[in-house]
């Protein structure tokens, strides 16, 4: 499970009052977890935290058992990644708040970026079904990996499609990912399906967290976080997949609606949003033209073999469509800026990578 000091933050996410920002504070003052779980209520005032919540946390140190829950997560086969390990999605990291931890079931890759999120109603239509059915089976054809929340109506069917498909999906939740608290219940057997077929399942709540509503607003800016666009399929005027949407926005994200029947309740989100700015999408050729993916499958079936060095081979671990500066990729690949900026060159002679000025650069 990680280090020592990774034990710490699993502790200090226990405590509810620590969410993304203040753990960020905390990561910010102290010099490692350790330090602040074990700090005194003035140290912790002094990072920034409210002097009651400070107090709070005092009591509550007192009476978690860190190995207790360590060996809990052993036996669930729940793994976590922290902010700063070399797996943590990087399209996530962009973010304004990204969680400082995540738990996980499943296999947690080196992310391509190639995921977008699909979302919408818990009472969906006949007609949202179909749709989500067509969309996922064509998005999954064409190699990416879909994004959404694990619950009841057009995030089911998604999950669904993409498993049939031998695709590969990522579920993030409002709850803890334990079997205990995994919300909705309903929904176990798929989460076991997810894993079981090479996907993730994946919460900044810890284990025992249940269900709150305020959860999942704070859930939905992971979902988009993870993905290069957010596609809303069906959604009520009130719908939490309009969350989604407007997190994605502020993300500086794509935001695509598919349009619906104008008397259906369930088509408000969707054509609201086209009339506030998202791109109206009725084909997966068009989501894949706005987002620069036209070529994708051709893509990924040659990214191995393009490499001629071992030095490419290490950088293009890292290149993906969105920029990345030359100095990420030095900390990233380990290589030293001689090399990575000789490499970076022929890379760009060969046709392989662009360099867009201000030293960032993304795959040709």
């Amino acid at each position: 499970m990680h280090t020592t000091d990774t034990k710490y933050l699993i502790g200090l996410s226990h405590f509810t009052k620590f969410g993304a920002k203040r753990l960020k504070l905390i990561q910010n003052f102290f010099p490692d977890f350790e330090s602040a779980f074990k700090a005194s209520i003035n140290e912790l005032i002094t990072a920034g935290i409210p002097e009651n919540v400070a107090l709070e946390f005092s009591s509550f140190r007192e009476n978690i058992d860190l190995d207790k829950i360590i060996n809990f997560l052993l036996a669930e086969k729940i793994d976590v990644v922290e902010i700063n390990d070399e797996n943590y999605p990087r399209l996530l990291k962009e973010i304004y708040d990204p969680p400082i931890l995540l738990y996980y079931k499943g296999i947690l890759t080196t992310d391509t970026g190639f995921n977008i999120a699909i979302v919408g109603s818990r009472k969906h239509t006949s007609y949202g079904q179909q749709v989500t059915n067509q969309i996922v089976t064509d998005l999954t054809r064409n190699g990416l990996t879909i994004v959404s929340g694990l619950a009841l109506g057009i995030d089911t069917i998604a999950h669904t499609v993409c498993i049939n498909n031998q695709g590969r999906t990522i579920a993030v939740l409002g709850s803890g990912i334990d079997r205990q608290s995994l919300y909705p219940s309903s929904n176990r057997y798929l989460a076991e399906k997810i894993v079981a077929s090479g996907g993730l399942v994946m919460s900044e709540f810890p284990i025992g967290t249940q269900p709150l509503r305020y959860n999942f607003p704070q859930r939905n800016r992971i979902i988009s976080g993870l993905s290069l666009g957010t596609i809303v399929i069906e959604a009520n005027e009130k719908s939490g997949a309009l969350i989604t949407a407007e997190c994605a926005a502020e993300q500086n994200r794509e935001v695509f609606a598919i349009p619906g029947n104008i008397y259906s309740p369930a088509s408000v989100g969707p054509n609201n949003l086209i009339k506030q700015g998202a791109k109206v999408v009725t084909t997966v050729e068009e989501i894949l033209e706005m987002l620069n993916l036209n070529q994708i499958n051709t893509f990924i079936e040659t990214k191995k073999i393009i490499p001629e060095t071992a030095e490419e081979a290490i950088i293009l671990e890292y290149l993906t469509k969105l920029p990345i500066h030359v100095n990420e990729l030095i900390r990233l690949s380990g290589l030293d800026t001689a090399r990575v900026n000789s490499t970076l060159t022929i890379m760009e002679m060969k046709g392989i990578v662009k360099n867009l000025g201000g030293m960032e650069y993304v795959l040709q």
